[in-house]
């Protein structure tokens, strides 16, 4: 064994100061499908649950589309707070399926630190992700939102609108009363029909709101508005 191995190994048990350093000597940086990953103090004493996710918000950066998509996804069912910067900075990547999954997932989370990236979604090309990046709002409760949302309540594209519409009475903002009653005279009649159930509910209406279709995610939803419209308007 050289004497650099020796005085390395004789850090690593002495200070955790130097992990990350005698790391970088003794195990220079792993390569998982060519992305560079550095071992530094933290990471020597992660768990195995807490690398895995590490691993996965790697994975959002793979080569293959497929892969960052599932990395996502995983990540949604995993919950992690910790991945939300990383999946945030991922809403812009080239893939329209991958920035609608990243979309649904931050929603997922129900982290306030997505909010940004979700309202930028909402101006995204592809119907899919802005109406996903609608729904994820109204998860979020984001009053911050209201006005991204009034504005995506005008979208090109129906499913957009509803959403929107969906999102805003989740929020329960009274500044999004004119754009609802607005949404009364769109051409879409389901349009017409979920805005009249978001206005009742936005204003404080105690009874059942009927709703034409159940919401598209199924599962619970941290803002405790949300989860009550869900129960009540069907």
């Amino acid at each position: 064994m050289s004497p650099v191995t020796v005085f390395f190994r004789t850090l690593l048990k002495s200070s955790a100061i130097f992990i990350g350093t005698a790391a970088i000597f003794l195990h220079p940086s792993l390569e998982w499908n060519g992305q560079a990953v550095e071992h530094t103090a933290v990471g020597a004493q992660q768990s195995p649950s807490e690398a895995a996710i590490d691993g996965l918000i790697v994975a959002l950066k793979d080569n293959d589309a497929g892969v960052r998509r599932q990395a996502a996804h995983a990540l949604a069912q995993l919950n992690s707070k910790r991945a939300v910067p990383a999946l945030a900075a991922a809403v812009k990547d080239a893939d329209p399926d991958l920035r609608a999954t990243i979309v649904s997932a931050l929603g997922q989370i129900g982290d306030d630190r997505a909010a940004p990236a979700l309202r930028d979604a909402l101006k995204d090309q592809s119907d899919t992700v802005r109406a996903r990046a609608a729904s994820a709002l109204g998860e979020l409760g984001d009053h911050e939102s209201v006005d991204a949302l009034i504005a995506a309540v005008k979208d090109k594209n129906t499913e957009v609108r509803r959403r929107a519409i969906d999102a805003l009475a989740e929020i329960g903002d009274a500044r999004a009363l004119d754009a609802l009653t607005q949404a009364l005279k769109d051409e879409d009649a389901t349009i017409r029909r979920h805005a009249a159930a978001a206005i009742a509910e936005v204003s404080g209406g105690s009874g059942p709101h009927p709703r034409p279709h159940p919401h598209p995610h199924p599962h619970p939803h941290p803002n405790p508005r949300a989860a009550s419209l869900h129960d009540r308007v069907r």
